[in-house]
């Protein structure tokens, strides 16, 4: 009865640290902005930066800028506009 109950659990914290359909089956690189550490993945004008280290309540507003420059990093192109949430954020690159 509890492997009942712990497979399914398993299989949906799995999904909790998978990219986008877009960056699926691109390797990331992993960089750490003011403490906040990020798998980042960029695939044309677009990069994902999905945050993978424990922080206590953590607001988009600081996690924003910090994504938006670990994506920067990675794809040596200007991050225009990030969306998203603190665990996994897209920004729009301009690399012209």
């Amino acid at each position: 009865m509890k492997s009942l109950f712990l497979f399914p659990l398993a299989l949906f914290l799995a999904g909790c640290n998978m990219p986008g359909p877009h960056f699926r089956d691109l390797p990331a690189t992993r960089v750490t902005v003011d403490g906040s550490t990020f798998g980042v993945r960029v695939r044309d004008e677009l990069a994902e930066a999905m945050r993978i280290n424990m922080e206590y309540a953590p607001r988009f507003g600081p996690i924003r800028g910090r994504a938006a420059r670990a994506m920067a990093l990675v794809s040596g192109c200007e991050v225009r506009e990030v969306r998203g949430d603190q665990a996994l954020a897209t920004g729009l690159l301009d690399c012209d």
